[in-house]
């Protein structure tokens, strides 16, 4: 996986977030996007260190939610 793939897979995670208009948890964007974890995880990374998502653990922490920011 390179800068280029993760980058494009990023958009992909921001437009799902964006046309649910919503938070949506880990699951929820893996079936909106078609991407496997390990492309989610750094997805998520990405905007997360751009600052254009919000994560937050689950109440039984066994997901994340994620908000645009």
């Amino acid at each position: 996986m390179n800068v280029e793939i993760i980058g494009t897979n990023a958009g992909a995670v921001w437009t799902a977030l964006s046309d649910a208009a919503a938070t949506l948890d880990t699951k929820q964007i893996k079936k909106a996007t078609k991407l496997k974890d390990k492309e989610l995880y750094a997805a998520l990374g990405w905007l997360a260190r751009e600052g254009k998502v919000t994560l937050a653990p689950t109440e039984d922490g066994k997901e994340v939610l994620v908000t645009l920011a």
